[in-house]
């Protein structure tokens, strides 16, 4: 029997502002997808990924997980040494969820009470998400076991605050000459690094000011708009979102990236954001015009993900 498939999530909005309660936006992107396999362990990459595992299942056996959401490790640590490996092509350090994808895999195939996705209570999504920062804490230091859902549920979810969260429907893509699409910065990003940097800045006071009333104000308007597909209101707030992001996230923006940035607010033609929490691997980008938006970004490698 062949075990199913975890894709890959982007963080359309709500990166960093989730910590301090702002709504967040996450989407599954099936583009990049892994699953559990068994093999002889030839290659390099499965012998690697087997020797995570490996050091993974000792870090679970130091779990307190809740009784609902119990782990068989044994099993999982005898499928380790009869050659288990996680086949991914889920981009490391690229913030679309590698290490999410992987922890939900593994919760589908050793949790002891099996949960159908498609019906999970709104109360037990709040515990799921909890379960899976756990589990997830060995690969960041800290989770807030949004990603492992994403991947796990495989349905866009709406973060409304730190206690409530919810399956959201988004509105259909079409062929238009809008496009959400994902600029590589050429460089992969560490999460915890920069997770680091922002704690350090919300230590000062003007930090915490702007985040609560500025960033948080945008972001939630932005999801607001997105979801009822109002795009005057929708790039409206994009492009003081990215400008806020461009001022205060700066540590956080790959140097490649910066210009082109900067020639986006400049030129309205387009406007980018983090995708997860920065330093590398990809960034977000909207525009009105795709087409417009590619040949100014030309350059860089790009792929649509959304069309409107």
């Amino acid at each position: 029997m062949t075990n199913p498939l975890f894709y890959a999530k982007i963080i359309l909005f709500g990166e960093y502002g989730m910590i301090e309660d702002s709504q967040g936006l996450v989407v599954p992107y099936s583009f990049y997808k892994g699953t559990l396999k068994f093999s002889d362990l030839s290659s390099e990459f499965e012998l690697n990924s087997n020797r995570h595992l490996q050091k993974y299942s000792d870090f679970l056996t130091t779990l307190d997980l809740s009784d609902d959401f119990t782990l068989d490790i044994e099993s999982f640590k005898n499928d380790i040494s009869n050659g288990l490996f996680f086949d991914s092509n889920i981009p490391q350090g690229y913030g679309v969820g590698s290490s999410g994808a992987l922890v939900a895999a593994i919760f589908e195939k050793y949790s002891v009470s099996k949960l159908n996705p498609e019906n999970i209570s709104k109360e037990n999504l709040k515990k799921l998400k909890a379960i899976f920062g756990e589990m997830e804490s060995y690969f960041h230091g800290k989770s807030s076991g949004m990603d492992p859902l994403i991947c796990y549920m495989n349905l866009p979810i709406l973060i409304e605050n730190k206690e409530n969260l919810d399956r959201v429907s988004i509105p259909e893509g079409q062929e238009g000459k809008g496009a959400i699409f994902l600029i590589d910065s050429g460089i992969t990003g560490e999460t915890g690094p920069m997770i680091q940097i922002f704690f350090e800045k919300m230590k000062t006071e003007g930090f915490r000011k702007t985040l609560k009333e500025e960033f948080i104000r945008y972001n939630n308007a932005c999801i607001d708009a997105f979801l009822k597909k109002d795009m005057n209101p929708f790039f409206r707030n994009l492009k003081k979102l990215s400008h806020w992001a461009y001022e205060h996230f700066r540590p956080m923006i790959p140097e490649s990236i910066f210009k082109i940035w900067k020639k986006g607010l400049d030129s309205n033609a387009y406007y980018l954001k983090l995708c997860g929490s920065g330093g590398g691997g990809y960034i977000l980008g909207f525009t009105q015009d795709y087409e417009k938006a590619e040949k100014m970004l030309d350059g860089f490698q790009k792929e649509v993900i959304y069309r409107f």
